[in-house]
């Protein structure tokens, strides 16, 4: 198990945040339409203020307290939609689908100062059929982006890798391969591993299906069924953390759509002999959204119970065994719908669309989780350093927890080696805000030994060691 913790976790959400104003109709889409690194937070939606829809994009540079100005992403004369983001330090990448080439392609965009300026548009497919719904997410220089496409007559779900940040692509990769349609992909990395979900109706109803790849996208494992229900499954999200995988969507094998969930605490290899009913009500909840930090999962999703949709909230702090009860985020006689959330140290951020206002708008809501954000430079007096809290691993207590802390916020890298120098584990590799962290190394499935672990933060780094004796 890994175990990545930081102060407390006492709820704070925040008043919501318009940031769309205008009268034509902002709308967000159905895979992630928020990432956060540190205190940079990006928004993208499609919105129709142009004539058609187009690609827009804001962000916030200090954790969500403001915002900057809208940012048109494409000028076409036909539509640009669905849209998905992920972020990984300054880098920022946004997939959609396009028609500006008559049939639907999906194209891509970048930034490489967080969202100050943007590249050129990048055409990502050449098919004489449709490519739609992407679905991105990044680590480091990797992006990993998956969608459907009907090249193969059905729709399959395909997958492109780039190495460089964006900057050139590989070849298109069909991931599935069956007579039925696959649809609607969702994907998360974490190190090594990329993780796909869809839904997929080879079993006569619509399934919730998962792939997985070990090495950064270059092979990939069988596609394995998650859902066992004989009622549709669909929109699904995925989200790993470490050695945790998990997966959410809606099905309404109890009448009405729910919100059910289902994990897998080996990344990926088995899943849970059970799905888990997140929402305990006998309206209709839809479009999941769901993204893991460590053991802290975090969900959101719109439901009727009040008769307009609204959007709620659950958390888990274990990994997906037990939840929170529901929090509803949106308190309007208005529908608010479609909402995507992201995590960034201990701050939890949410965006959806929203009628309050007639037409529909962007709006944002944040959950401060009991933590200031922004604490930035060297003014917390919290020294770039690392140390292993005492408890060696050993036959009977096989955990070690490793501390450490940072004075900036950064991307922060731990990872285990054993004496050859072999990678084994990635226990860290993500941005952190300012603090001081607890990430846990379980070493009951490796043999007598000495193995090390090494920390990287900006440019200070250091290695430690532990012994194994079995």
């Amino acid at each position: 198990m890994m175990l990545l913790l930081k102060g407390a976790s006492i709820s704070q959400w925040q008043p919501d945040i318009r940031l769309t104003n205008d009268p034509s109709g902002s709308f967000t889409s159905y895979t992630k339409c928020i990432a956060a690194s540190g205190n940079n937070i990006h928004v993208t939606w499609m919105d129709l203020r142009t004539g058609n829809l187009e690609i827009f994009y804001k962000r916030s540079t200090d954790g969500g307290t403001s915002w900057g100005v809208d940012i048109r992403m494409t000028n076409n004369t036909v539509d640009s939609d669905y849209p998905a983001i992920s972020s990984s330090g300054q880098l920022v990448h946004i997939v959609w689908q396009d028609r500006r080439d008559t049939n639907i392609e999906i194209y891509y965009k970048r930034s490489a100062d967080g969202g100050a300026t943007w590249g050129a548009d990048t055409r990502l497919t050449n098919s004489p059929f449709l490519s739609g719904y992407p679905s991105v997410s990044s680590s480091g220089s990797d992006v990993h982006v998956v969608w459907y496409d009907t090249r193969d007559l059905n729709a399959e779900i395909y997958y492109k890798h780039s190495t460089n940040g964006g900057l050139s692509w590989g070849a298109d990769t069909r991931l599935t391969n069956n007579p039925a349609g696959s649809e609607y992909p969702s994907i998360s990395t974490s190190g090594t591993f990329v993780h796909v979900v869809w839904f997929d109706n080879r079993n006569t109803n619509n399934v919730i299906y998962y792939k997985r790849s070990t090495d950064n996208g270059i092979s990939w494992g069988a596609d394995t069924r998650v859902t066992y229900t004989t009622y549709d499954c669909r929109f699904p999200s995925v989200s790993a953390s470490g050695s945790s995988v998990h997966v959410a969507w809606s099905d309404p094998r109890n009448s009405n759509m729910e919100i059910y969930y289902n994990s897998s605490t080996d990344g990926g290899t088995t899943w849970g002999g059970f799905d888990t009913r997140l929402t305990p009500n006998s309206a209709n909840s839809e479009h999941p959204s769901i993204s893991a930090s460590g053991l802290n999962v975090h969900l959101v999703y719109e439901n009727n119970q009040n008769t307009n949709l609204q959007i709620y909230y659950r958390k888990s702090t274990n990994a997906g065994l037990n939840w929170s009860g529901e929090t509803r985020l949106t308190n309007t006689a208005y529908t608010s719908a479609r909402p995507s959330v992201a995590v960034s140290g201990n701050v939890v951020h949410a965006v959806w669309h929203d009628s309050r206002n007639v037409n529909e708008d962007i709006y944002y809501k944040r959950d401060l989780m009991g933590n200031p954000v922004g604490v930035t430079g060297n003014s917390s007096g919290i020294p770039k350093d690392f140390s292993l809290s005492q408890n060696y691993p050993n036959p009977f207590n096989p955990t070690t927890s490793i501390g450490f802390r940072i004075a900036d916020f950064g991307f922060v890298s731990v990872k285990v080696f054993d004496i050859t120098g072999k990678e084994i584990a990635i226990l860290v590799n993500e941005d952190l805000s300012a603090g001081a962290y607890n990430v846990d190394f379980d070493a009951s499935q490796y043999s007598s030994g000495i193995y090390f672990y090494s920390m990287k933060t900006g440019n200070y780094s250091g290695t430690r060691k532990m012994v194994l004796i079995k």
